[in-house]
């Protein structure tokens, strides 16, 4: 009786494992994915300097800049895992970016990608599709938690922080190695603010929301970028 139990028991382990590994978010797939739908998000992203970030690791770029974090200019640091880590999408992830891998493949993981505050999409991108499905069939809205269950994440403002705030002596909790050598003490822009710095043109532009996701968690500044967002053409 007593090694039936234990076996019940060994189970259920392993269930729960199966259960765990199951809801684990998805990959990293790229933005080329990404803008399969969102197209007008990805054509105003690619002016941004997030999807040039990989590019200022290559020599003699952002020359003055490297001297005053006391860099070495004409050094390559592409392949540098203490610096292709906020200069990529996913590094060191499933799917992600590694070193060595295209850049500015079909995935253009050499960036700082939609996944890199949205998480990985290879979880939630079809939850997206059936949910649009779903309103214009029934005019019914998905819980949003369905997003955050499959690996969507709404807390941009740690995803920036995660490297605009990863230095040492950062009033920013989560800071940790490998600190960023571009501190506000080497210049004051390197000052982070994340409600100045979203409103910047830092992201991508914002179009009218169609209400396909209700409920918790609502993303900061939502209705605020709602009342200036574009409207998607027809």
């Amino acid at each position: 009786m007593k090694r039936l139990f234990l076996r019940a028991l060994g189970l259920l382990a392993l269930l729960g494992l199966a259960l765990v590994a199951s809801a684990a978010p998805g990959e990293y797939v790229g933005v080329r994915v990404c803008t399969k739908c969102h197209d007008l998000h990805g054509e105003s992203w690619a002016d941004t300097a997030h999807a040039k970030a990989f590019d200022s690791l290559k020599a003699n770029t952002k020359a003055d800049e490297k001297k005053k974090a006391k860099l070495d200019p004409a050094k390559d640091y592409t392949k540098d895992k203490d610096c292709v880590g906020c200069h990529s999408t996913g590094f060191g992830k499933p799917g992600g970016y590694a070193v060595g891998k295209d850049p500015g493949g079909p995935e253009k993981l050499g960036s700082v990608g939609c996944e890199s505050c949205h998480g990985p999409g290879d979880g939630y991108r079809d939850e997206h599709g059936k949910a649009e499905k779903q309103l214009l069939r029934t005019s019914k809205a998905t819980p949003r938690k369905t997003l955050v269950s499959q690996g969507q994440s709404f807390e941009y403002e740690r995803a920036c922080a995660a490297c605009h705030l990863s230095y040492q002596g950062s009033p920013h909790k989560g800071a940790k190695a490998p600190y960023t050598p571009f501190t506000p003490a080497v210049d004051a822009k390197y000052k982070f603010e994340f409600d100045k710095a979203v409103r910047t043109k830092a992201l991508h532009e914002h179009y009218k929301l169609k209400d396909v996701f209700t409920g918790d968690p609502v993303p900061a500044m939502r209705a605020e970028f709602q009342k200036t967002a574009k409207e998607i053409p027809q």
